[in-house]
């Protein structure tokens, strides 16, 4: 099958000769997590001198230093640095999967009828399909054709036909009108539901947590701002969720309407200083080293229909979620669990919630508010 590469190029201004090299974006990277420019070289196998070169270049370039090196005192990025630092991991946060749609899609046309077994999966974002569709892309045999969207843009695609599995995710203990909007897409004598994964959600804030975010309650604070993940995703239902069983209305924080389309994206736009708050999984907030505050455990699922499990596609996948490769993958993300990996379910006994979501937190930000209504 023909590979193709998509890439996109940063250029100064328009009409500059000047293309950013992806080596900046490495060597400010690591210059920010060491504090060192020897030791940012040495990670990235490269001379001192060429990375000096580098960070000089690019200073004259924009005619802006990127990075303060000071005698004795190690390097650091300069709020310049930081800035553009930051805008690289958010154009890779928003814009890599929908690279990956258009570069599948191309891959296809190019090729034409292909022999190797080609399973399509519309799914909400995650990071472990998305590292295990990459390492089958590797290897021989099936490939994943992994479609990221909102968990009820991807049961509907099931619903139409135009996948074979859907992904989505639900809270564990979430109430009975949170899973109808799952239940409307899945029927029981239809469909069989696999379990990926357990996974934590909760709020991801900047590293240090200047805000002195704890609960859903401080999100009201004046000055405080979240970014939100876009309707129909499983985390805005959650989101959604958790802010009713708090008693929250949506416009009392400020950035409710702010949408990214995933939870890199959203952990990106924290890290950047664009938003104080993200509701999002640990291992996004771990990815970019953000500080996390955990509010609920969910479980992410795959929709089949029941009469498509014994395709020899369908198989071999499932095969592939009870690999110990795919445990190791589980394993190496923060807040990955695999309780329920590679089992089958059915959609009754997935989705029947016995208690509204995590009471605790909606007992303990109701006390909140009430005792900031009273200072009021």
């Amino acid at each position: 099958m023909i590979k193709v590469n998509l890439q996109y190029e940063w250029t100064p201004a328009p009409g500059r000769a000047h293309a950013l090299d992806a080596m900046l974006f490495r060597l400010l990277h690591e210059i920010a997590a060491s504090g060192s420019l020897a030791e940012a070289a040495r990670r990235l196998g490269v001379s001192y001198r060429h990375a000096w070169g580098q960070v000089g270049k690019w200073g004259q370039v924009f005619g802006r230093p990127v990075v303060d090196l000071r005698q004795g005192r190690g390097a650091s990025l300069t709020e310049f640095g930081r800035k553009l630092l930051w805008s690289e991991e958010l154009v890779q946060a928003r814009i890599s999967h929908e690279l990956e749609k258009v570069r599948r899609e191309i891959e296809q046309a190019l090729a034409g009828e292909s022999g190797e077994p080609r399973l399509v999966l519309a799914a909400s974002h995650d990071l472990a399909l998305a590292e295990l569709r990459d390492r089958l892309a590797q290897r021989g045999g099936l490939k994943l054709d992994l479609r990221f969207g909102g968990s009820l843009e991807s049961l509907c695609a099931l619903s139409k036909g135009q996948c074979a599995l859907a992904g989505f995710h639900l809270a564990e203990g979430l109430d009975d009108a949170g899973a109808a909007a799952f239940h409307r897409h899945l029927k029981d004598r239809v469909h069989t539901l696999i379990g990926v994964a357990t996974r934590t959600q909760g709020l991801m804030v900047a590293r240090g947590n200047p805000e002195r975010i704890r609960s859903l309650a401080d999100l009201t604070r004046k000055g405080v701002r979240i970014v939100n993940r876009q309707r129909g995703s499983g985390s805005r239902v959650e989101f959604d969720q958790l802010l009713s069983g708090a008693g929250i209305p949506a416009e009392a924080i400020d950035g409710y309407l702010s949408e990214e389309f995933t939870h890199l994206a959203v952990a990106a736009t924290v890290a950047g200083g664009r938003a104080d708050a993200g509701y999002g999984i640990r291992a996004a907030a771990s990815a970019y080293g953000l500080e996390f505050i955990p509010l609920l455990t969910e479980r992410y699922y795959l929709a089949c229909r029941t009469g498509l499990l014994a395709d020899p596609a369908i198989v071999e996948f499932v095969g592939l979620l009870n690999s110990p490769e795919f445990r190791r993958i589980l394993a190496a993300l923060p807040g990955y669990g695999s309780a329920i990996t590679g089992r089958s379910y059915a959609v009754r006994e997935a989705l029947r919630g016995a208690h509204c979501i995590s009471k605790a937190v909606r007992s303990s930000s109701k006390k909140v508010l009430a005792k900031r209504a009273t200072a009021l």
